[in-house]
């Protein structure tokens, strides 16, 4: 039988229907990401916000309630240990005295001076009786040398003459306690406005270390308290860093733990030491409400003042803290990593381009890579990340991380 050109076309694109069928439903490689297994460094890191503060720090404060004159001293300006000025205090003036309190002053005066004159009084009187006690005591003794008076007589009026002597010192002492207190009277009645009110006192203050100040906490004239705190000040020199980690990171971290600081501003990273790990913890609310047991981790810096000189006081850096460290680690991606009956598998591709599954035993990790004791070579090729579709003995199309 003779075919047609029509038949023949028709029987072409019935053909071509059919393998175009056939393939769509044959078996693709699935395009998957390929790691290579590879040695090289691997870190253990434990990694957290920070800040930074000046480890000395000093707030000078009001020595007594009064008034604090202007501070001109602004942040950042430097003080000299001795010699600059941080502020001017003048102590509180006499308050003004109502009718009954001037009153009850005035009585207390008078009290006192009339006490005075009695004082003065017993000293003249003392003094008389000291007087007659020493010539009764040198008529004894010469009737004593001459046999006429008898031993115990004379040492009784040696005794009245020691006696009247002490009294005398007595007497004096208590005029010295009496002028005191005359004074201590007078000194209530001075109230403000009066013309022997000590209004000039200036108390200066002065820095007792050399560095910048960090706060001002006063600026402008006013009544302050005792003990108010004026001005802030601190050595930038002696800046260290302080971040507070979770308590079952912190128990991870040993003094002397190297650290890398990031975010801190500048192009490089820093690196920095653990000089202390608080021994005493406390509660802090994180973000979505979770109350979290924290601990002080203090890290100081160890590149020279010159890498971190824009730092200053309370800045915001990241710190990592390598709690372990291997230069030459055989390492896989953390992301090729799963749990098969338990145990840690990932997917190795083989010279046919077929996903064999093959448990691994691993060691160290961290977020983005894991350290293999057994199971991988250095080269083999894993898939970095499987899905769901991914299973063993499929054919796969590798793409390079």
């Amino acid at each position: 039988m003779k075919l047609s050109p029509t038949r023949i076309l028709v029987w072409l694109v019935l053909a071509a229907v059919a393998a175009a069928f056939v393939w769509a439903f044959l078996p693709k490689p699935q395009e998957v990401a390929a790691a290579i297994v590879e040695r090289g460094l691997l870190r253990v890191t434990l990694d957290e916000e920070g800040q930074t503060r000046v480890r000395d720090r000093y707030v000078v404060s009001a020595p007594l309630a009064g008034k604090v004159l202007r501070i001109e001293h602004e942040p950042g300006d430097s003080v000299r240990a001795g010699s600059t000025i941080l502020a001017r205090f003048q102590p509180s003036r006499p308050e003004f005295l109502n009718s009954r309190t001037r009153a009850e002053a005035q009585a207390r005066v008078a009290r006192s001076e009339a006490q005075v004159e009695r004082t003065r009084v017993d000293l003249d009187r003392a003094k008389a009786e000291l007087d007659h006690a020493q010539a009764e005591l040198t008529r004894h003794q010469q009737l004593h040398s001459e046999g006429l008076m008898a031993d115990d007589r004379l040492e009784s009026a040696r005794l009245h003459a020691v006696t009247a002597h002490e009294t005398v010192r007595a007497a004096e002492t208590a005029i010295v306690v009496a002028d005191l207190e005359l004074q201590r009277a007078r000194t209530s009645l001075i109230e403000a406005g009066a013309a022997n009110a000590d209004s000039g006192d200036v108390i200066i203050l002065r820095s007792p270390i050399t560095g910048v100040v960090l706060q001002r906490l006063r600026e402008s004239e006013s009544v302050v308290p005792s003990g108010e705190a004026l001005i802030e000040i601190g050595n930038p020199d002696e800046l260290e860093i302080v971040s507070d980690m979770l308590s079952m990171d912190a128990v991870q971290i040993d003094p002397g733990d190297p650290v890398l600081i990031e975010q801190w501003g500048g192009e490089t990273t820093l690196r920095g030491v653990v000089r202390q790990v608080e021994p005493f913890g406390f509660t802090k609310i994180s973000a979505l409400g979770v109350e979290e047991q924290r601990v002080n981790v203090i890290v100081d810096f160890e590149d020279p003042r010159a890498a971190w000189e824009a730092l200053g006081d309370g800045y915001r850096v990241e710190i990592r803290v390598i709690v372990w460290e291997e230069t030459d680690a055989l390492k896989v991606p953390s992301s090729s990593l799963f749990r098969d009956r338990n145990e840690w598998a990932v997917y190795v591709i083989d010279e046919l381009s077929v996903a064999r599954l093959r448990e691994v035993e691993i060691g160290r990790r961290n977020a983005l890579e894991a350290e293999v004791l057994a199971g991988l070579q250095q080269g083999d090729q894993v898939i970095a990340y499987p899905g769901d579709t991914v299973e063993d003995g499929i054919e796969v199309l590798a793409t390079p991380l």
